[in-house]
This record gives structure tokens, C-alpha cells and sequence, in this order.
């Protein structure tokens, strides 16, 4: 397979290359050459802006695209008309959150947000890709893509704190439900399935405290989880959505963490155990160093007096 990556040199469209690559593939990059321009050495990588120009890849062919980076409807739009008989599939990977109803569990054909905002926007981009490409069209809805190399800081800060002494902070209840897909297996699947259509693409839902209780293990601490209930986070006036990571205080986004992908996994997706992405995302954060912290040790503190 020859597969052309829009970008290929951040978060996903590394984990794209890397799985590419480790199949056998025949991998292209296209992108502006400023992110990470070393990492492939290796790799054919052709210097374009898609904002503007994607004339640099006029009369070239490839079996797909994966396309991780599209968030303008304009500039997605380019890319799929310059493509459209260049490649047999385009691969775009969307969000779960382009769903209009967040109160009950998305499933693929409810109805769609419009408008200006990021989800508006995904959405809007997901049409540009199935007008040009139709059954060609491959678009995956993925919830919160953790994994190594996420700098989002969402996912990583559980693992680091668990490094650190002193009661934790558990938002919410711990029945509460946690879902993500591990970046990898997100990249696993758009590379090796030959899937097309409309996929939400999420690992199984668990509950919170399965969770966080799986970063105290692999940290090997002790410490003792103190939940904090929505309510009083709410009250507290922690924003329901960044506030503590993972946590999600919104009422209208409740069914956000149940998203049923079965659609996927009967197309191919597999995902590893929670445990194993804790484990990878731990080490790899080690690695780098030292970061700045969503949820501050003193704001933490601040909310466990009650």
C-alpha cells in the first residue's frame, strides 16, 4: 500500500505513520515541514501548505489519504477536490462531538451539529468528504484520543499524579463513565480496515473509579481517592469541562462517555487493555519532563477542603 498522510509528524498522524510503516506500507507525507521536520528521515515528505496549494502532488497516486488534521470545511474541501482522483480512499478522522444530542448515547446517523463551532465545523468537513468521495469515503468519529505523545495534558495527568503524594481528587461518582480510544488502535484500524462509511471509534466504556484506579496501580501508590461530587465542583465554579481532566460537569453532555462503537469493532477495531495505555502514557510522560499541570496541586487542595 501507498499511503499519503496530510501532516503524519504530531499526535495522530505519527501513530498513523508508525502503524503504516510497521505494516510494510509505502508512506508520503505531505505537510509544511515545520513540525517535528526530522522525525522520518526516512519518509518521502512533500513540502505544501494545504491552506493555499496542494499543486505539489499534481499527477502523483496513492492507494489512501489519512487526513487527521482537517478542521476548516474550506480547506478540507481543497484537499478532497485536489485528491479525488488521485486516491482510491480518503481517511478523515472527525469527533464524536459532532453529534447535536450529547443526552443520549451518539450512534451513527443521528443528526449532526451546524454552525461555527469546532464540532459545527467537523461536521461541515465530514460532508466535503463524502460529496467527493462517497462510498470512497472512509469518516472516523473518534471520542478522546489518548495515548504516548498527547499533549493535550487530559489523559497524562492522571498517571502523573499518582506519582505525587497526598489525597487525590476523583471528580464526580465513581460509577460516573470514562471513554477514550488509545491513538494507536484509532491509527491501527484507519490504516489496516477496509472500512468505509461512518464509524464512531471508541474503546469500551468504564467507570471513573476503574480508571483512576488502574493509574494508582500502575504508579504503585497509595493514596487515598477522594470524590468530589459534580454538584460541588459545579459550585466551586470549576469549569465543567477542562476543570479536572476527564471530568466532564455539563448536564447536557451526560451520554457523552457511552458511545457504542460497535459498527467499528465489527469492521476490525480492537482495542488493548486500559491498563496497557496507563502503562505506555506513564513511561512516555516520564520521558519527557517535567509539565505544567491542568488541575494545580494547590487548586486540588483547595477543592478537598469541605
Amino acid at each position: 500500500m501507498h499511503l499519503l498522510v496530510l501532516g503524519g509528524t504530531r499526535f495522530v498522524g505519527r501513530a498513523v505513520v508508525d502503524h503504516a510503516l510497521a505494516l510494510g506500507a509505502e508512506v508520503t507525507l505531505f505537510n509544511r515541514g515545520q513540525t517535528a521536520p526530522g522525525l522520518y528521515p526516512q519518509l518521502e515528505t512533500v513540502l505544501g501548505d494545504r491552506t493555499v496549494d496542494l499543486s505539489a502532488l499534481a499527477g502523483r497516486r496513492f492507494d489512501a489519504v489519512v487526513d487527521c488534521a482537517g478542521y476548516d470545511p474550506a480547506v478540507v474541501a481543497r484537499s478532497a477536490s485536489a485528491l479525488r482522483d488521485a486516491v482510491d480512499r480518503y481517511a478523515f478522522v472527525s469527533s464524536v462531538s459532532v453529534y447535536a444530542d450529547q443526552s443520549v448515547p451518539p450512534v451513527e446517523g443521528a443528526p449532526v451539529l451546524d454552525g461555527d463551532s469546532y464540532d459545527g465545523r467537523k461536521a461541515a468537513c465530514e460532508e466535503v468528504v463524502l460529496a467527493e468521495f462517497g462510498e470512497r469515503a472512509l469518516i472516523a468519529r473518534p471520542g478522546l484520543i489518548v495515548g504516548p505523545h498527547d499533549q493535550t495534558e487530559r489523559f497524562p495527568y492522571w498517571p502523573r499524579r499518582f506519582r505525587r503524594p497526598g489525597p487525590v481528587l476523583a471528580p464526580g461518582d465513581p460509577a460516573d463513565p470514562a471513554q477514550f480510544i488509545d491513538v494507536r488502535d484509532l491509527a491501527g484500524w484507519l490504516v489496516g480496515s477496509p472500512a468505509t462509511g461512518v464509524f464512531n471509534v471508541v474503546a469500551p466504556t468504564l467507570q471513573m473509579d476503574e480508571l483512576l484506579e488502574t493509574c494508582r496501580a500502575v504508579a504503585g501508590g497509595d493514596q487515598e481517592l477522594v470524590w468530589v461530587p459534580t454538584a460541588e465542583l459545579l459550585a466551586a465554579g470549576v469549569d465543567p469541562w477542562m476543570g479536572v481532566p476527564l471530568w466532564i460537569g455539563d448536564p447536557e453532555w451526560s451520554a457523552a462517555n457511552l458511545v457504542d462503537a460497535g459498527r467499528a469493532q465489527a469492521a476490525g477495531l480492537t482495542t488493548r487493555p486500559v491498563a496497557a495505555t496507563v502503562a505506555d502514557v506513564a513511561a512516555w510522560d516520564i520521558a519527557r519532563g517535567p509539565v505544567g499541570e491542568p488541575l494545580s496541586p494547590e487548586d486540588e487542595k483547595r477543592l478537598l477542603i469541605r
